[in-house]
């Protein structure tokens, strides 16, 4: 290895220390069972000299059975040809210019799916192979997040295909038979268009929304937020809908922080909950907006708005899914998004969001912020 050098004033050349290069994580003072993924290193002569706990877990073979084996023995992966990947990629007597295999889909025996990256070590850059470290990674967190993707796209299938269906069939029926209608047809046909439109606008708005907060990319437009009258305008909302006032309790104790929030995100949080009680749950609904201690230690007091009813609740068994993708109450028609999302907006104030069981018997939802002033005045 070459010493590097540098000029010093005078013109005099001070020469450098080597940087250092590790091969192998025992080099560092780690320890090789501390690694998160499969490690598997074979020496010279392809012998298994290192079998981590985690390739042990990976694999289902213990490192006792396959030290000292040679690695194609030890780790006999196939590609999903059912070829022998050993053979096809001759690590010690392929090209002398290969230094790494990228990460591929391999196959074990049983026909288990793993993740595979091979690194080819050399004492120079064509010369023999030293050492070859593999990586191996479990398949099973990226096929749960394709699992999630796939239902998702199924999921906004199914609820485009109901309201699209709807707006092409009406537009269709009036532009071909206009003057057949009576104007009350008419009216009744475009505002059942104009509904639909807008649960396609809805879906659209959530896709988006899941988009930002699984990207972290989920703006905040913080502002005073009064959100005890906030609550109050989804009352009078159910209520001018025909809903009994009587079916809302609103308790606020005041005096309340000055809140600093994104008024729209807070106004989606709260139609979600609120719809939700409305819907899902029977009895009065009760919002108890209060002051509180910040959910996040060390900062100032926050609010603290807890939505519940007295239906039958949420099931025991239920209560830590309910902030998941597809979670759905009952069989009452959504997404199963809301409170996906409604977490997500949450979390981006630095908030937290529990559920529980009311003291009436149903569902209780609780979100916390923080005052949180926007960094301009702080």
């Amino acid at each position: 290895m070459s010493v590097g050098t540098s000029s010093a004033p005078g013109g005099r050349d001070v020469r450098r220390p080597p940087e250092p290069r590790y091969d192998d994580p025992a080099e560092l003072g780690i320890d090789p069972d501390e690694l998160p993924d499969g490690l598997v290193v074979a020496d010279e002569h392809g012998r298994v000299i290192c079998f981590n706990s985690a390739a042990e877990r990976i694999t289902a073979v213990a490192a006792q059975d396959v030290l000292g084996q040679r690695l194609d023995k030890a780790l006999p992966l196939e590609d999903l040809e059912g070829r022998r990947w050993w053979q096809l990629t001759d690590p010690y007597g392929g090209l002398a210019i290969r230094v790494r295999q990228p990460e591929r889909n391999l196959l074990l025996p049983g026909g288990r799916e793993v993740l595979v990256s091979a690194r080819y070590v050399r004492t120079e850059p064509t010369g023999p192979v030293r050492r070859v470290v593999v990586s191996l990674r479990d398949t099973e967190a990226r096929r749960r997040t394709e699992r999630s993707h796939a239902e998702l796209i199924a999921t906004v299938a199914h609820e485009l295909r109901s309201p699209l269906t709807s707006v092409k069939g009406f537009t269709a029926t009036l532009l071909a038979k206009w003057e057949r209608f009576t104007d009350d047809q008419k009216r009744l046909m475009l505002e059942t268009v104009d509904a639909d439109a807008d649960r396609v606008t809805r879906l659209i708005a959530e896709l988006l929304d899941i988009s930002r907060i699984d990207s972290g990319r989920l703006e905040v437009r913080r502002q005073p937020v009064d959100i005890g009258a906030a609550v109050g305008r989804h009352i009078q909302a159910y209520v001018a809908a025909g809903l009994s006032a009587d079916r809302f309790l609103l308790r606020i104790e005041q005096p309340l922080p000055a809140l600093w929030a994104d008024p729209d995100k807070i106004d989606q949080v709260l139609s979600n909950l609120i719809e939700n009680a409305v819907r899902h749950g029977e009895g009065t609904v009760t919002i108890d907006v209060t002051p509180t201690t910040s959910p996040r230690e060390g900062e100032d007091a926050g609010t603290s708005v807890t939505v519940s009813d007295e239906g039958t609740g949420i099931p025991e068994e239920s209560m830590n899914r309910v902030f998941t993708r597809f979670w759905r109450g009952s069989k009452r028609g959504g997404t199963g998004l809301g409170l996906y999302i409604v977490k997500g907006i949450v979390e981006a104030h630095g908030g937290i969001i529990t559920v529980g069981r009311a003291p009436g018997g149903g569902a209780e939802f609780r979100f916390t912020l923080p005052v949180s002033a926007p960094a301009y005045l702080t």
